[in-house]
């Protein structure tokens, strides 16, 4: 069909009717001005609609009914209609957005707290008011900012002077015209990106997997993974978590999630860790105990522990440096001191993770246990235990050297150290310390235990040593 000949002839059938309409109202007495659009700006719509209608495959376009309402609203001269038939457009198809790229990252991204549950299907995506997807698409990267800025003001238009709301301003038509084309070539005719298809794609996949994944798979997930920007991966893990504590997901889930879950967790950021953190203490704090068990599960095989809240980290190291203290004096402490050990380190990657609250407990327990109880074997010291906390005393380095001085002076600490095997393991102890320390007046007061600690355990009393601590320490 010949596009002159078809603008033509849609346009004097829209005109022929508009013509009819206004004589129609004032017949009724009912109001007939400013509720259609003047001649010269129907015309500037029926000159440029089918440029931007054509402009959409047919495969977009079947589908896409608000834009008919549009058609027919704009051709009519009924602007604000046609506005608000504009956002409808926009609200679906932003709607089929989340549902492409994964509606439980979605709703994990877009509804928080004990309203999650509420949202689980594609219909629920009514629920979400048109801020909240909008913003949501934007947080997920569905859309791009500059297309968010343009949809947010179309929002605010579509609130302040749609025909959803009482207003007297009157929209021309190139308005009109320019949120018509945002709508069609930000939003309609831009399609998911490749990795938006991966992220959807995996966590389907995952959900209905009915095998564990071998080795292999891990590998190749992990390839994967690690080639997504680290929002998507952000967005996976916090789909992941969510997943592993519903109640519903099944053994097979449950194992392969802990498989990959790691993975995840490496490539994201930290950011999401610590929101993570927050939802767990959450759990807790809302006594949710099965969520909270299988969020610390979660933590915990993703050596975790860290991000937790600080807390959470207080009272869980409080508790483990205890433990460590029952078990080092128990039976079979070689054995059972390593688990204990092996969760406190999952709480840290560096010094400055300890939190100060529970750092002399947890220093004082890892000291008895790596100076040893005096036996011979081994040198008194739990074989499996030893190399974590060597790794301890190398990590907190000159960070927590007055403490750890403090504790050589106490009551206990100096019992432990009246035995020579002790006061050895001490010393190497100080030795691994020192290789760290910047601080001249720290390595000044370690090179002065290292050299005389074997002497005695009262060394710490001693003036001279007094006195090269003075700067730090205070002393009675």
């Amino acid at each position: 069909m010949n596009t002159e000949i078809s603008k033509k002839s849609s346009s004097d059938l829209i005109e022929h009717q508009v013509d009819s309409i206004i004589p129609f109202l004032e017949e009724l007495g009912l109001p007939a001005d400013n509720i259609i659009a003047q001649k010269p700006e129907r015309k500037i719509i029926a000159d440029n609609l089918l440029v931007y209608i054509n402009s959409l495959p047919e495969n977009l376009k079947k589908d896409a009914r608000y834009l008919s309402k549009f058609v027919v609203g704009a051709g009519f001269g009924l602007f604000d209609y046609a506005l608000n038939s504009i956002w409808n457009e926009v609200t679906i198809t932003l709607r089929k957005k989340a549902i492409n790229y994964g509606i439980d990252i979605f709703f994990d991204a877009a509804v928080g707290g004990s309203m999650r549950p509420a949202f689980q299907k594609e219909e629920d995506l009514a629920g979400l008011k048109d801020k909240i997807l909008l913003d949501t698409c934007r947080k997920l990267e569905l859309i791009s900012d500059i297309t968010y800025k343009k949809l947010a003001h179309i929002l605010d238009m579509r609130n302040d002077i749609g025909i959803s709301h009482p207003t007297n301003y009157v929209i021309n038509a190139f308005e009109l015209l320019g949120w018509l084309q945002t709508c069609i070539q930000d939003v309609i005719k831009d399609q998911p990106s490749e990795a938006a298809i991966k992220v959807k794609s995996f966590i389907d996949n995952l959900k209905t997997l009915t095998t564990l994944l071998s080795p292999s798979d891990i590998g190749q997930i992990g390839t994967q993974i690690n080639s997504l920007a680290s929002h998507h991966c952000d967005n996976i893990l916090r789909t992941l978590f969510g997943l592993y504590t519903a109640d519903s997901s099944d053994p097979v889930l449950l194992k392969n999630i802990s498989s990959i879950a790691p993975i995840v967790w490496q490539a994201s950021k930290d950011e999401m860790k610590y929101k993570l953190g927050v939802t767990l203490e959450g759990y807790n704090n809302n006594l949710n105990k099965k969520k909270y068990e299988k969020g610390v599960e979660f933590f915990t095989f993703c050596s975790g522990n860290k991000y937790r809240t600080n807390s959470e980290k207080i009272i869980n190291l409080e508790n483990l440096a205890d433990s460590l203290k029952n078990v080092h004096y128990a039976w079979d402490n070689f054995y059972n001191e390593v688990p204990v050990i092996q969760k406190i380190l999952t709480y840290f990657d560096n010094t400055s993770d300890i939190p100060p609250q529970v750092a002399p407990n947890l220093i004082k327990s890892i000291l008895f246990c790596r100076v040893g109880n005096g036996v011979r074997y081994n040198k008194g010291i739990s074989p499996g235990g030893k190399e974590y906390y060597d790794a301890f005393f190398k990590l907190i380095g000159q960070d927590h050297l007055p403490a750890l001085i403090v504790l050589l002076t106490n009551f206990d600490v100096q019992q432990r150290l009246s035995i020579n095997q002790c006061r050895e393991q001490c010393v190497e102890i100080l030795t691994m310390i020192r290789e760290n320390t910047v601080n001249e007046r720290y390595a000044e007061a370690l090179d002065f235990l290292i050299k005389n600690l074997h002497k005695s355990e009262k060394i710490v009393f001693d003036t001279e040593f007094k006195k090269i601590t003075s700067t730090f320490l205070k002393w009675s």
